[in-house]
């Protein structure tokens, strides 16, 4: 393939070796010289923050080797003979190494930088999609890249139960013809219309494309992890405010099994997502799906009391009290009695029992 070595980073995640039955999304970074330690960083920081997955990150160094691995023929905009043996090599020896050798989850990420996310813009012509966000930071795309991204038929993502994400990034730094080339594009990106093809087109204002560089990677993770993040106001007022009660609860449900298979975390679920939807649940239909929604938690969030709590609350108000009473106790069981919500919990079960 390539027929020479090349240096690879490799980051695991805080934890790694302790836990063991866990998986991590993998990112495959280009450019390793430069941008390693920017996705590294980024990618330590949202997780932090509960706003992504905990990653392993792989970087494949470039300095000496770019312009083999990536400039394009700018006759026709296809591939070298060198483009395609590097293309190869990140999709039949790194990414099956990675793969081999580490826990990693389905979630597939490939960031490159300039001609590097010409490059990756070409894994989308694979005819099994395998990398789910593709991220072109500052891309050095051809003349001929609109109609490239015509003949790989994107509506074949339809077909594949998964979610995938094309980020790329125009930027007030870069020349006017480079501006005018990416806004084309990212035009005609806007009309395509694949629900599980996501399309993120962003604009950077800043006077230096290297602060770009900086700005984008973070972007793109705000959008592309969307939905591993705690609901949002945004995303409450867009996806669920306006639903009927089983429907949020299938929304919230549907969320956590997402966040599991895409990107090996089980997260059980967050409290605050379920107070979320709990208005919607009590008091749209009389409190009818209170039952299907403790149940529902129980299933993603067995230790949690607020499953029970919500099935007793059902048999509650259908004056089914001794069931009521039963779920109130098994809730109450399962709570630390230092939970400064301890004692609210046991009024239910004090006012049950007179």
């Amino acid at each position: 393939m390539l027929e020479t070595k090349r240096n690879i980073k490799i980051y695991l995640p805080k934890g790694y070796e302790e836990e063991d039955g866990k998986n991590y999304p993998l990112a495959i970074v280009f450019d390793s010289e430069y941008l390693f330690d920017t996705y590294v960083g980024n990618s330590i920081l949202f997780a932090a923050k509960d706003k992504a997955p905990k990653q392993i990150v792989v970087g494949i160094s470039m300095d000496k080797t770019r312009k083999k691995d990536t400039y394009f023929n700018t006759k026709n905009g296809s591939l070298t003979g060198s483009n395609i043996a590097f293309y190869q090599f990140v999709r039949d020896e790194v990414l099956f190494y990675m793969e081999s050798n580490y826990r990693t989850s389905p979630f597939i990420s490939l960031i490159g930088e300039g001609t590097s996310a010409n490059l990756i813009s070409h894994y989308l012509k694979e005819s099994v999609p395998f990398i789910n966000s593709y991220i072109c930071i500052n891309p050095t795309f051809s003349d001929f890249i609109g109609q490239q991204l015509q003949s790989y038929n994107l509506k074949k993502f339809l077909k594949e139960d998964n979610t995938f994400y094309l980020y790329t990034n125009n930027s007030s730094s870069f020349s006017v013809k480079k501006q005018t080339k990416i806004g084309e594009l990212q035009a005609g990106l806007s009309s395509l219309k694949l629900k599980n093809f996501n399309i993120i087109n962003d604009t950077i204002t800043t006077k230096s494309s290297v602060s770009a560089i900086s700005e984008a990677i973070p972007r793109a993770l705000n959008e592309i992890f969307e939905i591993y993040s705690a609901i949002s106001k945004e995303e409450f007022d867009k996806n669920i405010k306006d639903l009927p009660p089983f429907d949020a609860i299938s929304y919230l449900e549907n969320k956590y099994l997402e966040i599991e298979f895409l990107f090996g975390s089980n997260l059980g679920i967050r409290e605050r997502d379920i107070y979320a939807v709990e208005k919607i649940i009590i008091e749209k239909e009389n409190g009818d799906q209170l039952r299907e929604f403790g149940k529902m938690i129980l299933k993603l969030f067995p230790s949690s009391p607020l499953g029970d709590y919500y099935i007793g609350r059902y048999y509650e108000s259908g004056k089914q009290p001794e069931k009521a009473l039963k779920y109130y106790k098994i809730g109450y069981g399962k709570m630390d009695p230092s939970d400064p919500n301890s004692d609210a919990f046991y009024e239910n079960i004090l006012r049950l029992s007179k």
